[in-house]
């Protein structure tokens, strides 16, 4: 990297014509899989590259936290978008999309167990090693938490971040949804986690369901409480950059260009100037992953895969409540992807 981000907002088509009109965004970030290499880079978002917006990839279908490496045909994408884009690194998540040849259709939790960890910090090396820029992990959003966790979520990223030497992706909506669902709270756990890798932070809307749960939908305004947490994280460490995801339900861009100033505010960017990690810290110690471990995760995600889309019976230890929250969220999203992949029907 080669200064702080700064301000950015989640490339979408509904939202370029903002992306090029504000002047004093730093970056925008795409979703890695929406632009393969194929295809050419979009006029509109090459031309704010070409002002000097620089261009972050997200994937979200590498899937690090499954059993095996990451799929060499997807990571060579990945690495070829951040050439393509002259990017000054990539993100992913700490999670897994597949398992057992069925594709889940989002991310879903790892378990924090050292098996996972050690799974965990091979596959991330892995990645790394094959990535031409630095690589930031982004911890997901849950309903559903995996029974007997050995390690805290807190010492799980840090360890992988210290271990790997990859840089963090702090999502401070999904930090709120995890805190406000699982009943603990948001601001210790801002503490506990490794902000001296901090590459950048997400910021979302969500909405409470009737019952009770809060999904991180990106879909709805950014609450007050987000805000405030965003706020908590400047006050500890200035914030190297800062985005609005905005994914559906697009209101009118003045309603956008509110939020963003309102992120802007809450994360201090005309203040300090934010330390920038160069990129990967020497590592700490390397995977002890063995093939038992990999099975033992391979058998673990694949029966939860199962019960959340094939209808298999719930995995014992896990809250079914959830696991069916968790399941109507993966069949809507399914749903709309198949929606975007159809062409649009024209009437005669």
């Amino acid at each position: 990297m080669t200064g702080p981000l700064g301000l950015g907002i989640g490339w979408r088509e509904p939202l370029a014509g903002l992306a090029f009109r504000r002047t004093d965004l730093g970056f925008v970030e795409v979703v890695a899989e929406a632009f393969p290499a194929d295809r050419p880079i979009p006029l509109p978002l090459d031309a704010i590259r070409r002002r000097g917006v620089r261009v972050v990839p997200h994937g979200v279908r590498l899937s690090l936290g499954s059993p095996g490496p990451p799929d060499p045909a997807r990571l060579a994408a990945l690495a070829r978008l951040a050439e393509r884009v002259d990017a000054p690194l990539v993100s992913e998540h700490v999670a897994f999309v597949r398992a057992g040849g069925v594709e889940a259709g989002h991310l879903l939790p790892v378990p924090r167990t050292r098996a996972m960890l050690e799974v965990l910090v091979a596959n991330v090396a892995h990645a790394m090693a094959r990535l031409p820029v630095p690589l930031a992990l982004e911890p997901i959003a849950a309903l559903v938490e995996w029974p007997d966790a050995e390690i805290d979520e807190g010492d799980f990223v840090t360890e992988l971040l210290e271990r790997t030497g990859a840089l963090l992706l702090l999502d401070v909506a999904n930090l709120y949804a995890n805190a406000r669902n699982h009943g603990y709270d948001p601001v210790a756990m801002l503490d506990r986690l490794p902000l001296d890798r901090l590459a950048y932070v997400h910021v979302a809307g969500g909405s409470a369901d009737g019952a009770g749960l809060y999904h991180d939908s990106h879909a709805h305004p950014v609450p007050a409480t987000v805000l405030e947490l965003l706020d908590q994280l400047a006050s500890r460490r200035p914030v190297p950059g800062v985005m609005l995801e905005r994914d559906s339900h697009f209101p009118p861009t003045d309603d956008i260009d509110r939020e963003l100033d309102a992120i802007s505010v809450a994360a201090r960017l005309g203040g300090e100037t934010a330390p920038v990690a160069a990129g990967p810290t020497r590592p700490g110690p390397p995977s002890t992953a063995t093939d038992d471990d990999r099975r033992r995760v391979a058998e673990g995600q694949t029966a939860l895969v199962s019960a959340l889309v094939a209808g298999a019976a719930p995995p014992a230890g896990f809250d079914h409540f959830r696991l069916h929250a968790t399941a109507t969220v993966l069949a809507r999203k399914r749903a709309e992807d198949v929606a975007r992949r159809q062409p649009t029907r024209r009437s005669a």
